[in-house]
């Protein structure tokens, strides 16, 4: 389970200077059991057609995920980084915001699966992802 004492405001922080930060995600709230994080829709990562870029959608997912990751582990003694990532594309977006939430599927020692739905303000689904995530012991 999450470690849901983890304050919304040092999450944020750990996103400066990183594409967390240049995407403008924002994590938004947090459960024993879920991650939940914002991210705006514009020309900064639209694509040439002028819709919300699948590769930010998938940035927004691997970014929920692997956090919450992290925040099933002792950071002290271990890691996590990403194994495997799919994406499917639901519906487009053009402005806005989009807001996503990641829940466990499996969280073992050395392997988390997590499922990250993206939906609009509509709550209509965008996107969903399953995330692999290695856990690595720190050497």
């Amino acid at each position: 389970m999450l470690n849901i004492h983890q304050n919304l405001e040092e999450l944020n922080a750990r996103n400066k200077g990183t594409l967390m930060e240049t995407l403008s995600i924002r994590y938004t709230d947090i459960g024993e059991d879920y991650l939940c994080a914002s991210m705006p829709v514009g020309p900064f990562n639209h694509q040439p057609a002028g819709l919300l870029h699948g590769g930010a959608a998938v940035a927004l997912a691997e970014t929920l995920g692997s956090m919450a990751a992290t925040l099933c582990i002792n950071t002290k003694t271990h890691h996590c980084v990403g194994l495997d990532i799919n994406a499917n594309h639901i519906r487009s977006v053009r402005a806005g915001m989009v807001f996503g939430k990641a829940k466990a599927i499996h969280i073992g020692r050395s392997t988390h699966v997590w499922e990250i739905k993206i939906q609009d303000e509509e709550e209509r689904l965008l996107s969903i992802h399953r995330l692999t995530v290695a856990v690595i012991e720190k050497k």
